[in-house]
This record gives structure tokens, C-alpha cells and sequence, in this order.
């Protein structure tokens, strides 16, 4: 939401973050795979925060096509989220919670 003057060279440009929770952008082929893909609706490369945040802008001119794309050009995470990653780790830890509940009572009941 930083304002712009008309003779700042980036007025009618738009920016946006794209995250990673998995630290995607620490592969260089994958960085480079993510930066193509935004490419398709104009987004150009800004800076590289660190291997889980980078920055991307674009002319607000290149919303006009956005209607074209088989993706969200406002998307700000690839692959796996934060909220996804601790569902995957809940379900890790219930399932890991089971076996050793299932240990626990096959041997206090000597099933074995």
C-alpha cells in the first residue's frame, strides 16, 4: 500500500510475496521453475528474501490478462502451507500416537 509519485519508476506497478513453507526457493531450479510460472502473468523477479519468502512485481497494466491464466496471479504460497504442514504433522503424530497406544496395550494385555 506504499503510495507513488507519477515520475517514480514504479508507479502502476503492483508487488506481492510469495512464500514457502517448505524452504522451496533454496533450490535454484526451483526458484527458477516458480519465477517462469509467475512470468505468465507478468510478475517479474524482485528480490530474494531468504529460501521461504520472495518479493515479485508487475505492471498493473498485466491484470488485463489475468482472465487467461489456469492459475491465481494474486497466489502468494507454492506448494505446501504452514497450516497445511501442521495438518500433515498432526496426522503424523496421531498415527504415531495409535501404534504406541496399540504397543503399549498389546503388551499390558500379553497378546504377544
Amino acid at each position: 500500500m506504499t503510495p507513488y509519485t507519477d515520475d517514480d519508476p514504479r508507479a502502476g506497478w503492483e508487488f506481492k510475496i510469495i512464500r514457502s513453507a517448505t524452504g522451496l526457493f533454496g533450490r535454484p531450479d526451483d526458484l527458477r521453475k516458480t519465477i517462469e510460472e509467475e512470468s505468465k502473468a507478468g510478475w517479474e523477479f524482485v528480490e530474494k528474501f531468504d529460501d521461504n519468502r520472495v518479493r515479485l512485481g508487475r505492471s498493473v497494466a498485466s491484470r488485463d490478462d489475468d482472465r487467461f491464466l489456469d492459475f491465481d496471479p494474486y497466489r502468494t504460497w507454492i506448494g505446501v502451507s504452514e497450516s497445511g504442514m501442521v495438518l500433515r504433522g498432526l496426522v503424523v503424530s496421531a498415527g504415531l500416537g495409535a501404534i504406541i497406544l496399540a504397543i503399549f496395550l498389546l503388551s499390558f494385555f500379553r497378546i504377544w
